[in-house]
């Protein structure tokens, strides 16, 4: 088990810019049964250590989600390091749309429309974190909750690795990246529900686990929870900032927010929040009206990743050029309505980020 520390979010804040998060998960540390039998009954102290990660735009190498060419049984990654990559969804109405070419897609950087230099359609491996709410008011959710994580991870590619961070006001790697159902399921029933709810700063911990850590071509975080964030340091912005500085995940969110806990205001403010963490992204936000609809919403999740177009492009203005660039995806086709084309909003070119590190300790029961 590792911890995503919650309290480094300050002194980092403090030191950096503004609006650039030096987040990252912890170092590895003894499991819950290493600790059990070592007989404290606690998880021993963890070293948190947090470097920044460059943006894959400007990093030397690869991003993540560069589009992959099939080579026998595996994929081969291109490696231009200059080539924006995005994920899109296209979508006649509700239905999506799996027949489209290179030719049926327009792409505009801040208006300007790019030339597509790479386009697949394929079901590609996927990086995948599962986010799940942890807080007090999520006890009798997890179960339900838990079956639906893993029915996403049965329905997606085979060749998929996902982590599962559970997370309240604080947030803990409960299992690193694995395709064993198995270890998923262990991951997702550390259950300890108590506590607030520091949403963002699970995001933005994870956003940089999965950008440092996975080695699928498409990286995916899937976000489940019941609240209002009330214990994250990050403002929603400074999470959204953090996501696109990485060129990182797709946030799915799914936002249990039905029932009297929370007040109208507070109902309103959560839903809006997990529409712009998705939206931003080139995810999408889910609203069930009840535990019931959680385990069909998880496949639809499944069945939207497994059915995305990857389209690279140069951009016409030098990567060096400061500031965020906004991003939008057309699509058309003769005997097709109007299509819906979701993918991210836009990307920042470059993360100057100064170096930093900071070490605490910490366990789960408490600060040591």
């Amino acid at each position: 088990m590792r911890l995503l520390n919650k309290a480094l979010f300050g002194i980092i804040l403090a030191a950096a810019l503004p609006l650039v998060v030096q987040s990252s998960i912890a170092q590895p540390s003894p499991t819950r049964a290493s600790a059990a039998q070592n007989g404290s009954g606690q998880a021993s102290p963890l070293t948190v250590d947090r470097d920044p990660v460059r943006s894959p735009e400007t990093s030397g190498v690869s991003a993540p989600g560069t589009p992959l060419a099939k080579q026998g049984k595996g994929y081969v990654l291109r490696t231009n390091v200059n080539e924006v990559v995005l994920n899109a969804t296209v979508l006649d109405g509700h239905r999506l749309v799996n027949n489209l070419t290179k030719n049926d897609f327009k792409v505009y950087e801040d208006g300007v429309q790019q030339t597509i230099l790479s386009f697949q359609h394929t079901d590609l491996p996927v990086s995948m974190g599962l986010v799940i709410d942890n807080s007090g008011s999520m006890y009798k959710k997890r179960p339900a909750v838990n079956a639906a994580a893993v029915d996403l991870v049965q329905s997606s590619n085979p060749q998929d690795q996902a982590f599962v961070v559970n997370f309240s006001d604080e947030a803990f790697l409960d299992q690193d990246f694995t395709s064993s159902i198995a270890k998923l399921r262990d991951g997702l029933s550390h259950i300890d529900s108590r506590g607030g709810t520091a949403l963002y700063d699970a995001i933005a911990a994870s956003a940089d686990h999965l950008v440092e850590e996975g080695k699928r071509p498409k990286q995916v975080l899937v976000v489940i929870t019941d609240g209002d964030d009330n214990a994250s340091t990050l403002s929603l912005e400074q999470a959204i900032r953090r996501v696109q500085d990485l060129s990182g995940p797709v946030i799915y969110s799914i936002g249990l927010l039905y029932g009297d806990e929370m007040t109208r205001g507070e109902v309103r403010h959560a839903k809006r929040a997990l529409e712009m963490l998705s939206e931003e992204t080139g995810g999408i936000a889910f609203f069930p009206k009840n535990l019931n609809q959680v385990d069909e919403i998880a496949k639809e999740v499944a069945r939207d990743i497994r059915n995305q177009y990857t389209i690279g492009y140069r951009s016409t203005r030098p990567m060096s050029d400061p500031g965020f660039r906004r991003v939008e995806v057309t699509a058309s086709a003769k005997g097709m309505g109007k299509l819906t084309v979701r993918t991210r909003t836009g990307y920042f070119p470059s993360t100057p980020l100064a170096r930093a590190k900071q070490v605490a300790t910490t366990s789960r029961q408490g600060k040591q």
